[in-house]
C-alpha cells in the first residue's frame, strides 16, 4: 500500500507563513507528481500547487503564485509547501496527492491541476487562517 501523510498545519494570523510537508511511505513508490490541494465543505478540491520528480515543472493556482513555493525531497519521498501571506479565504484541510505514472512535461503541467490525475491521497492537515 502507499500511504502519504501530511503534517505542518495549525492556526496562523492572515499575513503569516506555514510550511507543509507530505512523506509518501509503504511499497516501493516513485511519485511523478506530487501536489496540494485545498479541501473546502461542500466543494471540489482545489488545486494548490503541482510539482514533477525532477521538479523540471511546477505549477501554481494563480491566486498562490508569487506567495507560496513548492519542492520535493526524493531521498526522503516528501514535498513541502512553504505558504507565505497567507489569507482568512485560505482556511481549509491541505490535502497531499501523488501521481505514479510518467507522463510528458507538457502534459505533466497540465494534469497537475486536475484532482483526476492523482492516484493517492493524504488525509490533509488542517489550516486556519485567523485575523
Amino acid at each position: 500500500q502507499v500511504n502519504l501523510a501530511e503534517a505542518g498545519g495549525g492556526l496562523v494570523q492572515a499575513g503569516g507563513s506555514l510550511r507543509l510537508s507530505c512523506v509518501a511511505s509503504g511499497r516501493t513508490f516513485a511519485a511523478y507528481i506530487m501536489g496540494w490541494f485545498r479541501q473546502v465543505p461542500g466543494k471540489e478540491r482545489e488545486f494548490v500547487a503541482g510539482i514533477t520528480w525532477a521538479a523540471d515543472a511546477r505549477k501554481y493556482a494563480d491566486s498562490v503564485k508569487d506567495r507560496f513555493s513548492i519542492s520535493r525531497n526524493n531521498d526522503k519521498n516528501a514535498v513541502y509547501l512553504q505558504m507565505n501571506s497567507l489569507k482568512k479565504e485560505e482556511t481549509a484541510v491541505d490535502v497531499c496527492g501523488a501521481r505514479e505514472g510518467v507522463i510528458a512535461v507538457g502534459q505533466a503541467r497540465r494534469s497537475m491541476g486536475l484532482e483526476y490525475e492523482y492516484d493517492y491521497w493524504g488525509q490533509g492537515t488542517q489550516v486556519t487562517v485567523a485575523s
